[in-house]
């Protein structure tokens, strides 16, 4: 060696040639392995095969290294314009012999360690260019195809078909390095473009920083990228590459990297193995991997069988380092291998993510997959109440429903809602818990089938059990915090009340429908069937008068319980169980006007002090009176005096009963005060305005006030005036209902009637008189009176209101006999049941009793050829009559009483009708009329 071939380059060219020329066969094989490798293995690798001999110098001289990248053109060729020309220079340890030897061997390379260093790869420059120079500041070497081809001429040998094996001699170079330790210059062909082939650099420049760590900035032309390299967190190193952030973690034989987005993990999802350049062996996995795997000798693929699954076994601490919410991005998704390496890692990271801890748990260190249960769509709330419930919780931040399927397949347990109820079945907390759990759980369920998976969720009650499904269950409506136990119903705790429940089935009730639940019902008929005073049923009343009073109570002060609920049991002033609605409160004015025999006891002041009045009064417990009020009733079937007879008198059967109770046990005595607490009461005032209702059917009848009853009495503007006494009393306004009306509806009416009418003393009006006959003919017509009941007046009251003697007395069954009867003999009604009156009052009809006879003579007509009958019809503005009409100047009849040996009497008249129908009149027609 000298210092023109400080690489003894003319003694490997010698030894070289000698070999050709003892095997002309080499040569062949040997321009043929460097043709394969330029065509084949090594294509579109020049700068990754550059960037691997820089990463190399650089680790063996142990300082970071750098690749400056450059074009410029050769203007001493003989090209026109000079060929370009592509610069390459790296820092680190500069070129040696072994280096150089490695060059010129296509089968060996000289390094001792790294990834390349003039090794076979270096002939990927071939690809691009046909001379190359590296330049060293230990000296530079030259590789030509023109001077290989010369030298290869020059011994007599032929050059191969397979093209001319350029990297097999070398010539020493004068040049140093222009820049840095070593400087690779390539004589680009003319086919290659010098930018095209920098851009195709810079595209690979981030991954080339990333895969060979020994390399810290590429800069090619004025534009350097540099990697800046940091300690990142729980143990990973950031790297920052123009721009773009990622995070590192090393493990045996394995680099795991993966970008970082806006302080996110950013999942590759289709990379290639780098080994530690990009190899051509594609990956699905979503980090990327830069391992230390055997590759065939053009580091595209993996060598078969080498081993892959121990670079796996870092991947979950890859995980575990990264912030809780973006590690289950980083498991790969179900799908196929994108070959055998992929398939063969994608098993090897499965099986480490299921044995390695890395899932972020609920509470607790990290859970491998295998120990893990994923609730899809945990919140915060339901992981702390699931955490010590569901062991190996996953939590919420990864928990999210789209993860499910990823996680199964490293065997992670998905618990959706029909699981999650199963494991439920048993545990036993308290009504509280459950309710948060509730509260928790409503976001999950977000359809039909998720809600009937959840069917079975345990529900604690009121009374403390806890049954399966809320559909069993009853869920109270703004009831009280403290409701007492309800063992009869299945009533949701207060606690643990949610409308969840509602959408899983619970069947839900306020207040009031929980008094009125058939159990409440069964429970009370119990009690009073079994009631003996005995303790056990005291208690047990105690309990049931807890629950439905508290109940009461929040079903507000406007709430009335059901009749029913009178049979309620209470103790009395004395301590002994009563029902609720034998009672009445301290105080109540209802006991002021009760008899003294009435079956009323006082309640107890300590049940009043801790129910209260409003739910004790709800329940039937006295203040005032009670109102019953029944939809649709059959019959006479509520157990109200008198029932039955007042049903027997309607005309059709009520759509509801409203009816006053306890009327009966009003002392007879006190009639103006009860008077004045039911007028006083709200509830009572639709009874009180229905005349036809039971209640005021029966105050008519049995009510009295001074001594006579209600149905006695009239109202002011009423019928009857004169006959009947006004209604005194303060409250008459609001009992018009309960006096007498406008008909006749009681025998005792008409009786007191017909006695006020034959009453000298009373001084009715004429209209009154027969208004009050017409009425009374009215109810014996319509067979609400029976005359038989009505005992007949000694006198009765005529037409000119005197009263008469009944043997003088007629009543007037026809018209034209008011013509000849007094008006002090006339009982007046109506015409049309005059017949009745005449049975009621036990007097004849005038047109029975009367014998009338025509005696004055007229002129026969008839009426449409009489002037005066036409213009009177006009005025009266009634039809013409038709018929015979006998006009007289005077007209006489003579009258006497259908007797033997009565006096006859006559009288001028104005008109009269014969039997047969012929009418008597006078000119001036003072009565045009037609005869019956």
């Amino acid at each position: 060696m000298s210092p023109r071939d400080p690489f003894g380059t003319e003694s490997l060219r010698a030894a070289t040639l000698q070999a050709w020329l003892a095997s002309p066969t080499r040569l062949r094989e040997d321009a043929a392995t460097e043709a394969d490798l330029v065509r084949g293995g090594y294509r579109d690798r020049v700068w990754t095969e550059l960037a691997q001999n820089a990463a190399d110098a650089a680790q063996r001289a142990d300082r970071p290294g750098a690749l400056t990248v450059w074009l410029d053109r050769d203007l001493a060729s003989d090209d026109q314009g000079g060929r370009e020309r592509i610069h390459v220079a790296n820092t680190g340890a500069p070129l040696d012999r072994s280096g150089v030897e490695a060059l010129c061997a296509l089968r060996a390379s000289g390094k001792t360690g790294g990834v390349g260093r003039f090794g076979v790869g270096f002939t990927a420059v071939l690809a691009v260019a046909d001379l190359v120079e590296v330049r060293s500041s230990t000296g530079s070497v030259r590789f030509s195809a023109e001077e290989t081809a010369r030298a290869l001429a020059e011994a007599g040998l032929t050059l191969p078909r397979e093209g001319t094996p350029t990297l097999r001699l070398a010539w020493p170079a004068p040049e140093p390095p222009a820049e840095g330790d070593t400087e690779v210059v390539l004589w680009l062909r003319p086919d290659v473009g010098g930018r095209e082939l920098l851009d195709a650099l810079r595209r690979q420049t981030a991954d080339l920083l990333l895969e060979l760590p020994a390399l810290q900035r590429i800069s090619v032309g004025d534009a350097m990228v540099e990697r800046i390299s940091a300690a990142g967190p729980e143990g990973l190193v950031e790297h920052r590459i123009g721009g773009r952030r990622w995070f590192e973690h090393a493990g045996p034989g394995a680099r795991w990297l993966v970008p970082i987005e806006h302080d996110r993990v950013r999942p590759v999802g289709h990379d290639v193995l780098r080994a530690p350049t990009a190899s051509d062996e594609e990956l699905s996995l979503p980090a990327v991997l830069i391992a230390d795997v055997p590759m065939q000798p053009d580091r595209r693929r993996v060598l078969p069988g080498a081993p892959l699954g121990g670079l796996a076994r870092s991947y979950p601490d890859l995980l575990a380092a990264l912030p809780r919410s973006d590690r289950v991005v980083l498991v790969p998704q179900a799908g196929f291998a994108r070959g055998e390496v992929d398939g063969l890692l994608r098993e090897a990271v499965f099986a480490a993510l299921r044995t390695t801890p890395w899932l972020p748990a609920a509470d607790g260190p990290d859970l491998a997959g295998d120990a893990a249960v994923l609730v899809p769509g945990l919140t915060d709330e339901l992981a702390e109440l699931l955490a010590d419930v569901l062991p190996g919780l996953a939590a919420p931040e990864v928990s999210a429903t789209a993860h499910a399927t990823v996680l199964a397949q490293v065997g992670v347990r998905v618990f959706g809602p029909a699981r999650l109820t199963e494991e439920l079945a048993a545990v036993e907390r308290s009504p509280q818990w459950w309710g948060r759990l509730y509260d928790a759980l409503e976001p999950l369920v977000v359809d039909a089938v998720a809600a009937e998976e959840l069917a079975a969720l345990p529900v604690p009650l009121s009374d403390g059990r806890t049954v399966t499904g809320p559909r069993t269950a009853l869920l109270g409506v703004d009831l009280p915090a403290q409701t007492p136990p309800l063992p009869w119903l299945r009533l949701v705790h207060p606690a643990a009340a949610h409308p969840l429940l509602a959408r899983l089935g619970a069947a839900t009730a306020t207040a009031a429908d929980l008094v009125e639940d058939p159990a409440i019902r069964a429970a009370t008929d119990d009690l009073e069937h079994d009631f003996a005073g005995d303790d056990p049923v005291e208690d047990a009343a105690g309990r049931l008068a807890d629950a439905v009073l508290a109940l009461v109570a929040a079903a507000g002060s406007g709430y009335r319980a059901p009749e029913w609920l009178g049979a309620l049991l209470l103790p009395d002033t004395t301590g002994e169980l009563r029902a609720a609605d034998e009672l009445l409160l301290p105080g109540a004015p209802l006991a002021e006007v009760l008899a003294d025999d009435a079956p009323f006891a006082a309640a107890a002041q300590a049940a009043v002090d801790r129910y209260g009045r409003d739910a004790l009064r709800a329940v039937g417990v006295g203040w005032g009176f009670t109102v019953l009020r029944a939809e649709l009733p059959t019959g006479p079937d509520h157990d109200l005096a008198d029932e039955e007879q007042w049903w027997e008198g309607l005309t059709h059967e009520p759509e509801t009963v409203v009816a006053v109770r306890d009327l009966d046990l009003v002392d007879d005595a006190r009639w103006a005060r009860a008077l004045d607490l039911l007028a006083a009461d709200p509830q009572i005032r639709e009874a009180l305005a229905d005349r036809d209702g039971y209640t005021c059917w029966w105050l008519r009848r049995h009510a009295l006030l001074q001594g006579v009853p209600l149905g006695l009495h009239r109202s002011d503007g009423g019928a009857f005036a004169g006959l009947l006494d006004l209604l005194d009393h303060p409250a008459a306004s609001a009992l018009t209902a309960v006096v007498a009306g406008d008909r006749v509806d009681s025998p005792a009416l008409a009786q007191l009637l017909v006695d006020r009418l034959a009453d000298p003393d009373r001084t009715p009006a004429p209209a009154v008189v027969a208004d009050t006959h017409r009425r009374l003919a009215a109810a014996v017509d319509a067979g609400a009176l029976d005359p038989l009941e009505v005992t007949p007046p000694e006198r009765v009251r005529a037409l000119d209101a005197a009263v008469a003697e009944p043997e003088t007395a007629l009543v007037l069954d026809l018209p034209w006999f008011g013509e000849v009867v007094p008006a002090d003999r006339l009982v007046l009604g109506d015409l049309a049941t005059a017949s009745a009156l005449a049975e009621l009052l036990d007097l004849p009809l005038a047109s029975n009793a009367l014998v009338v006879e025509v005696i004055s003579h007229g002129r026969t007509s008839t009426w449409d050829r009489e002037p005066g009958a036409v213009l009177a019809a006009v005025q009266l503005g009634r039809e013409l009559p038709s018929g015979t009409v006998v006009v007289h100047d005077r007209l006489v009849v003579r009258v006497r009483r259908d007797e033997a040996g009565a006096p006859a009497t006559e009288h001028e008249i104005g008109w009269w009708v014969e039997p047969d129908g012929v009418t008597h009149c006078t000119p001036g027609w003072v009565r045009p009329r037609s005869g019956r």
